[in-house]
């Protein structure tokens, strides 16, 4: 068995899969798996990715399901994932050609010591370039709220996680009618039971596409709120000051808003802080309607 799975959902983007593809191809080190978890796609993935099972160049298992979104695919690869380890790799993005190698050396420093529920490392452009800035010199344990909120990192990072530790935590939950939830719902809550082992060294190159996530959040926000509205309510349960609580308060208010939920001041978990955050939430809601009319 490979030590750890490559995760790929991907929704129609056969045409820049193959980036990720030929990235794969010139690892290093082809101790993995390449799952790729084809969320509904009407495109050409699935003859593609069956082409490149054929060529037998490296390890490959491919999923497809009924379009789930983003977090159904994470939900079908912790299910399917038994491998000890697994980094998600999004479609648009790949990795320089030494990244299973960095991980594997860095894993071997930190797996036989169970308060670490992995490693996270680095984003750059395909430029070289680190997204934001990188981790603190001589951090050695973690969590990804504590490089956000603690030591000030920027940017995305790179998780590689145990699956053992994955697989312990609830799947993301699906709503009828939407097709994201935040995936950053699992990484709070694994960060109140473990620590991260912080490396300094780039596991992907990430190209943020106009048709990805990432460039497109507001218009996510207003098609998903309920996805949205279950991650503040996490968050608001997990907060550790008032500041944090009151700000996801204001978001929490601002999906309510969208979802038209009358009874969202008794369904939150923090009820005053939300009557209180009412008059900024209004607000955040219709800076949302402005910036995404006509464009969702």
């Amino acid at each position: 068995m490979k030590t750890i799975t490559v995760f790929t959902p991907t929704y129609n983007r056969a045409y820049c899969l193959d980036q990720c593809y030929q990235s794969m191809i010139r690892q290093t080190n082809q101790d993995f798996l390449w799952l790729i978890i084809d969320d509904g796609s009407s495109d050409n993935t699935k003859e593609l990715v069956n082409s490149w099972i054929a060529e037998d160049k490296i390890a490959i298992k491919y999923h497809y399901q009924e379009n789930l979104g983003m977090h159904g695919g994470h939900n079908a690869a912790y299910r399917l994932i038994d491998t000890t380890l697994n980094v998600c790799i999004d479609s648009d993005d790949f990795m320089p050609d030494d990244a299973i190698e960095k991980i594997l050396n860095n894993w071997e420093l930190i797996k036989d010591k169970p308060e670490y529920a992995g490693l996270v490392g680095l984003d750059s452009d395909s430029k070289g370039n680190i997204i934001g800035t990188s981790m603190p010199d001589g951090l050695e344990k973690t969590t990804l709220s504590d490089i956000y909120n603690k030591h000030k990192v920027q940017g995305d990072k790179k998780l590689v996680y145990r699956t053992e530790i994955v697989k312990k935590y609830p799947a993301y939950p699906i709503f009828k009618g939407e097709r994201f939830v935040p995936l950053g719902y699992l990484y709070l809550l694994i960060d109140q039971d473990y620590k991260l082992y912080p490396v300094n060294e780039v596991f992907c190159i990430v190209e943020y596409l106009a048709d990805g996530s990432s460039m497109n959040m507001l218009k996510q926000y207003r098609r998903h709120p309920q996805g949205f509205a279950f991650s503040r309510k996490n968050r608001m349960k997990l907060a550790k000051d008032f500041k944090e609580l009151y700000k996801n308060a204001i978001h929490y208010v601002s999906c309510a808003m969208f979802t038209k939920n009358g009874s969202f001041i008794s369904e939150s978990p923090k009820k005053m802080a939300t009557v209180l955050a009412i008059p900024f939430g209004v607000a955040l809601n219709l800076y949302i309607r402005l910036k995404t009319r006509g464009g969702i």
